[in-house]
């Protein structure tokens, strides 16, 4: 993709599933990638790998970095020195990739303060917090900069029993517009992707079982769930200088999810 070699990405949450995609593409194209993670040094150690074999394969010299970086998006504190940690290794910070991000099932009577507060934390204030203080960067160093949320199919598609994710998720369609307003004539670009359906660790309960993967997959209209390789692929090109006119949009990643699936068929007048 165009204009991203030498550039630095800060990904959170990339120590599997989709924010590892995301990591390891972007390396791939020339990015230097901190490799955000929570408490799985392991996951982030293999991103690592994977990113750096795509970076630079077996050439003794590769202008490709990586840092790993422990850090929880729910705590303030966390998420400056993250980014602290980021500049310092770098020199500065280019793009930010929103990813990190957590669910919860049960009825929506039966959540808890704690529980409900605890998603909301992670998915959207903590994305926001990421955001400002990236966005702080961003306008301290008056220096263009891009910023990719991770949202989902469920920023507008209801989900019940997963209450405080789908608030999560529309909260970050809303925020993604209102940034992008705000800071666009300061060379800010912010869009969000919103995967379906996507075969991740996240995602065991179904992704494992054919016959709860068939379910799903009944439900998309091209009969698949996608890949991270298939999200990271939509990233790469969004903070590209391909994408320089295109800012405060969802991109939704989701196999045709959204286009009312059980419309295929005329059921109505």
């Amino acid at each position: 993709m165009k204009g991203l070699k030498g550039k630095t990405a800060l990904i959170t949450g990339a120590s599997s599933g989709i924010g590892q995609a995301i990591a390891v593409r972007l390396a791939q194209e020339g990015c230097n990638i901190a490799i955000n993670y929570r408490k799985n040094p392991e996951g982030a150690e293999d991103t690592e790998e994977q990113a750096m074999q795509k970076a630079c394969g077996q050439a003794e010299e590769c202008g490709v970095q990586s840092l790993l970086v422990q850090g929880d998006v729910s705590q303030e504190e966390d998420i400056v020195n993250v980014i602290s940690a980021t500049v310092d290794k770098f020199g500065g910070l280019d793009i930010l990739i929103n990813n990190a991000g957590i669910q919860t099932e049960q009825a929506s009577h039966e959540v808890s303060t704690d529980e409900f507060d605890r998603v909301i934390n992670v998915n959207l204030r903590g994305a926001y917090l990421c955001a400002r203080e990236t966005i702080k960067h961003f306008l301290a160093q008056n220096r263009p900069g891009v910023i990719i949320n991770v949202s989902s199919v469920h920023e507008v598609i209801p989900r019940p029993s997963y209450i405080s994710y789908s608030i999560s998720k529309g909260g970050m369609g809303n925020m993604t517009k209102t940034l992008a307003l705000e800071y666009a004539n300061r060379g800010i670009r912010i869009n969000a992707i919103a995967p379906g359906a996507t075969i991740t660790p996240i995602n065991d309960a179904w992704t494992h079982d054919p016959e709860q993967k068939a379910i799903v997959e009944s439900h998309i209209p091209m009969g698949r769930a996608g890949t991270s390789e298939e999200m990271a692929a939509a990233v790469a090109f969004l903070v590209s200088d391909e994408a320089t006119y295109i800012t405060g949009q969802t991109l939704f990643i989701d196999g045709g999810l959204t286009l009312y699936a059980d419309f295929r068929e005329a059921w109505s007048a």
